[in-house]
Order: structure tokens, then sequence, then C-alpha cells
């Protein structure tokens, strides 16, 4: 696996692809042969129940110089006590409107997996149900070390520094303003070509990601299918220690094993790693009047077991034309069912004018009033409302059914904005003619 060049992918979202890094490797016409190819061996990767229904089910066939059971029993991983999931018994939900600051970049050399923080989480791992939000701030390459989350896939959002994420299934090459979704259980290492990254992640314990669907759009928006890239099969025949660190029930584990995890000479299946460009998303917005429902925004979604309501969203605010007339064109004031994380990947949020910057977050919990501040307001409410073009920007939210409580160190840590409430204050109070009040 040599990064000097961006290696291949396969295109489309929810396919079933089959790909060989040697010619020969991937049994024909059956999953399980008597004798695999090469002496390899056969392993089924499911992330779906056996039994769930063909359009729900996700497995892959993975065809591997060894199988990946054989390693010593986990203990306890002692390197990073920050890496949670919810419940959190140190914290309870909190109605109140939080924000952070961007974490700053380790001074002591700090890998993918050290790096990781939790902010906040809901819902119940066990239980299959809510997600966790963490962020990353890395300052070295994963060497000899990999990991994998048994609780959930991930989203992995780059906000500055790029990634190659090295996996069981191939290699991609992760920049910001584009992201990654790791399925649950897939093995993988993280390497920094810029020597550093920092970001966020969106741990998925619930039913998996999937493209939204689009109503009254129609065929065609928001993201395509075809966007969606996938690696192909790329192997590493390597004789020599590796770590690997998981995610099991909210905490980690650790185990060695005498060689690298990555070597899947072949695969086949529609569970796999995703790249994809949030460039490419194709921005649908109104050309009367009103600012409609963020859920025009939605790149992902899993859903819960209530229609139309989700366990985790992802939804993105990127570049667009505002055109909207006799329009409050920024995010209205709003309370909400859904509880909302956000982050900031580059420049300015529409609704924030300071405060809010790359690389932090925000949380507000549902029915936590919020909307622009009063700088945003004065200035929207001013504004020549002529076509504009919203540039240099992408926002995101990771939206959740579920209420998110934020960890204890996130709720003690000097990055928490503790006036981030003055942002609401000053607004004048609306004067009615006079005899109407």
């Amino acid at each position: 696996m040599s990064d000097a060049t961006e290696p291949p992918m396969l295109s489309g979202f929810g396919n079933h692809h089959a790909t060989e890094a040697v010619a020969g490797a991937l049994p024909v016409g059956r999953n399980s042969p008597q004798r695999v190819p090469f002496g390899l061996y056969a392993e089924q990767l499911s992330a779906t129940a056996f039994t769930a229904p063909r359009a729900e089910n996700r497995r892959s066939w993975l065809y591997r110089m060894r199988p990946s059971a054989g390693h010593a029993p986990f203990r306890p991983y002692d390197g990073n006590v920050l890496l949670r999931s919810a419940p959190f018994a140190e914290a309870a939900p909190s109605p109140n409107r939080l924000r952070w600051s961007p974490a700053a970049m380790p001074v002591a050399p700090t890998d993918f997996i050290d790096g990781l923080v939790t902010y906040a989480g809901n819902g119940d791992v066990a239980g299959g149900s809510g997600c966790g939000v963490h962020l990353y701030a890395a300052n070295r390459s994963m060497v000899d070390r990999a990991f994998f989350s048994a609780d959930g896939e991930w989203l992995i959002v780059p906000q500055s520094g790029r990634l190659r994420i090295v996996t069981e299934m191939g290699v991609m090459q992760v920049a910001p303003l584009q992201v990654a979704l790791i399925p649950r259980g897939v093995r993988f290492r993280v390497e920094l070509p810029d020597g550093t990254a920092r970001g966020y992640v969106c741990e998925n314990h619930g039913s998996l990601f999937r493209l939204p669907d689009l109503g009254p759009i129609g065929s065609n928006g928001l993201a395509n299918p075809r966007d969606f890239e996938a690696p192909v099969a790329a192997f590493e025949d390597v004789e020599r220690p590796c770590e690997l660190v998981q995610k099991y029930q909210g905490r980690l584990w650790t185990t060695m094993l005498d060689h690298s995890p990555f070597d899947v000479v072949a695969w086949h299946g529609n569970i796999v790693p995703y790249r994809y460009d949030l460039k490419r998303f194709n921005v649908i917005g109104t050309v009367s009047y009103d600012h409609p429902d963020p859920s025009i925004f939605t790149v992902l979604t899993a859903p819960s077991d209530t229609a139309g309501t989700a366990n985790v969203d992802f939804v993105i605010f990127p570049p667009r034309w505002m055109v909207a007339e006799d329009t409050f064109r920024p995010p209205w004031f709003h309370r909400n069912i859904m509880s909302e994380f956000m982050g900031l990947i580059t420049g300015d949020y529409d609704a924030k004018t300071g405060g809010f910057a790359p690389g932090g977050g925000s949380l507000h919990n549902l029915m936590a009033a919020h909307g622009p501040d009063v700088a945003s307001y004065d200035r929207a409410v001013a504004a020549d409302l002529k076509p504009q073009k919203i540039e240099e920007t992408m926002a995101f939210m990771f939206e959740s059914r579920l209420p998110f409580a934020a960890t204890g160190w996130a709720m003690k840590t000097p990055l928490l904005q503790s006036d981030y409430d003055t942002c609401w204050t000053g607004f004048h109070k609306a004067q009615l003619p006079e005899g109407k009040a």
C-alpha cells in the first residue's frame, strides 16, 4: 500500500461491489468454497442480522491471508479514557445551550486513537440506539496499530489535515470537505499526510446510515449515489507485531497481533467503507420565499422506529445561492423536537458572526430556543435582498431524536464557552403602534 498516488475507487452507494488485489483471488459462483484460491480464508462481515429483509441486508465476504479470529484475549486499554459512549454516569442531558472553541493540536506525539475525545452522546449502545459525538486532534500517524468500533459505524468529518485511511477493504484518501464512513467492525488505520489533523466523528449505534428519501423533490438531488466511493481491494503482507484496539460497549480494549490485520486480498459485498465529497452535494432551496427546513440539506440519515424521525441525520450547510424574496434568509429562531450538535469545517456560519469557529462545536438539545445572534439578525433584516451567493463555508449538524448528554470532560474543559448565552442578549423589544399594546 503506497501513498504516492491516489488509490482507485469504486462508485456507488449501496452497490454490491466485487474487487480483488490479485487476479483469481475472488471465488467465482460461491461465497465459501471448500478450497479458497491461494489458500485464503473466507470470512463474512455482517452489518445486519442474517434474516434482515433483502433490501436492508448488508454483508460482505472477505478473503484474507489469516482468519481475523486469530488473536489473544482483549484487555482494557488505558491509553485513552476520554473516548466514551452514553449513558454517562457523571452527566445527564442539559437543557442549556452549549458551545466549544476549537481544540489545539496536541504537543506530545498523539495518533488518531489517543487523539479522540467524546463531547456528547445519547441513547444506549447496548440497545442499538443513539449516537456518540467525538472530536479528534492528532499529530502522528498510526504505526503498527489498528482500530475498530464494535459499537457502531463511524462517520469521520475532517476539518483540518488530510487522512489516509487504511482499511481491511482498501485505502481511502480523505481531505477536509470530504467525509469517510467506516462500517461497524471494520479495522482501520489513520495516517496523516500533512503531519497534523483535526475533525469530528459521529458514531451511529442505530440503523445504518443511508441516503434519505427524496419525496416531492423527485428522483434527483441532494447527495448522488454515484458520488460515494468505495476502495478497491489492497492488502499488506507484514509479519510484524501490530496492536489492535477496539471500542466495545463504550470502552476501549486492546490485544496484539503478530501480523498486519490488513491482509484481505479480495472481497465482495454491500457493506463497505465510503468516501464522499461534500462539494458534490446538490443543494435544494427556495426560488420564491421563506427559508426551507434544514432537512433539505440531509446527506445521510439513520432512521428510527418512528417514520420520519431519525436516530441521527448528517446535515450540511454548504455554499449556495440565496434568492428568497421578502424573506429572513438565515435560519430562523426555532425550538425543535430534535437535538442538534453542530460543527464548522471552514468559513463562517450565516447565523453566527463570531465565537463559532472551524473545529469548534455547539449543542442545542430538544426545545432549546436558538437562532441567529444579534449582529446576524440585524444584518439580515437590513440586507438588500438581491441574489446572494454564500461561499467559502461548510457547517454541518449531527441531528438526533434523542437528547445529548455532554460528558463530564466536555462540561469542565476550558474550551466550553461560558458566555455563549450572551449572543442572544441585546435584541430590541418590538414596538407596537400606539393604542395596540
